[in-house]
Formats: C-alpha cells, structure tokens, sequence
C-alpha cells in the first residue's frame, strides 16, 4: 500500500484527473460490456431506451453508454499522451477529441443497428405485383376464396385469394398477383 500512497503522490494534479477518470470508468465499461454480452443491461434513464415508431432509434449523441466510453477513453488518451511528454493543454485537446470520436462511433453503432432490424410482420400490399401458383382452385368472378402460394418479403406463403377473370383458375395454374383486398385478400389473375 505504501507503494501505491508513494506512487500517487508522485503524479501531477492532471494525472491524478486522469487516473481517477481511467480506472473506475474502464471498470464500468467492462461490466456494461459483460453484461450486454450475457443478456443483462445496465439500467438507465436515458434516451438509449426510446425507440421510434417506424424509424428504429434514432441517432443517440448523449447517452449513459457513450458518456462512460467517453470518459474512459479520455483518461486513457490522457495518461498516453502525458507519458509520452506532451503538455498538459496538448494532452486535454487530445484526449477530448479522442473522447468525442469514440462518443461518435458507439452512436453511429448504435444508430445502424437500430436501422438494421428487420420488421417480419407481413405486409400484404408487397405482394401486389408477384407471380405465384394456385394452391386451391379460385373461382371465377369472385365467386369463392381459393388459396395460392407466392413469396412475399423473402418467404413463400400460402394466402386467401378471389379473381375477377371469368373463368376457375384451377390448382397449378400461375397467377399475377394485381390488388389487396379487405387487407388478407390477395385479388388475382391468370397469367
């Protein structure tokens, strides 16, 4: 211990910063890390936690993950740059910048991965347009329901559908998917 007492004592006031902001910080950084890794988070009160309707998350400059990023990689930046004789005003603009970047990158992760996900909920109005088979005889003028297979959004469905052609199209048959209707209905006609 008295090693340590010694060693601290013998650092600069801006060292000293920059120590007391490396360690207990990297320490934070490395729990939030574990955790995101095993399915735990650490709990905050930050925008990190809205999610738009529609549009993912959007672009997220302040939050608690960022500024604990920060100021890790501050005192590190910090300490480096001290160590390998710049001036302390030099050290403060660098190890700031170098803050700021890594503020910027985890947003910017962040934010792309917010974009990244991908909605499964089946949009019918994506099929309209689509070339699919008869999986169950339609009956001609929407005279009953039958059933066709299409790929829709990357996977193929089997989906309620009506003509208005004028004759059945039986089972087998290829069809042009050409509206939505009642918004489960696919209205179709032969190809």
């Amino acid at each position: 211990m008295s090693e340590f007492t010694s060693w601290w004592e013998g650092l600069t006031l801006s060292l000293k910063i920059y120590w007391a902001l490396a360690i207990p910080f990297t320490v934070f950084f490395i729990l939030q890390l574990i955790l995101s890794f095993f399915g735990g988070d650490v709990p905050d009160d930050t925008p990190d936690n809205e999610v738009e309707a529609d549009t993912g998350i959007a672009f997220q400059f302040f939050t608690l993950k960022n500024l604990i990023a920060f100021f890790s990689i501050f005192g590190w930046t910090g300490i480096a740059c001290i160590d390998s004789g710049l001036s302390e005003t030099t050290s403060l603009i660098i190890a700031v910048m170098a803050g700021l970047i890594m503020m910027t990158i985890m947003a910017s992760i962040f934010y792309f991965l917010g974009k990244a996900s991908a909605n499964g909920t089946l949009q019918m109005k994506n099929a309209v347009g689509g070339i699919g088979e008869v999986y169950l005889t339609i009956k001609g003028k929407r005279g009953g329901i039958g059933k066709v297979q299409i790929t829709v959004q990357g996977s193929l469905r089997t989906l309620d559908a009506m003509t208005d052609d004028d004759v059945d199209i039986p089972t087998g048959n290829v069809i042009t998917v050409t509206q939505v209707l009642n918004e489960t209905i696919l209205l179709v006609t032969a190809k």
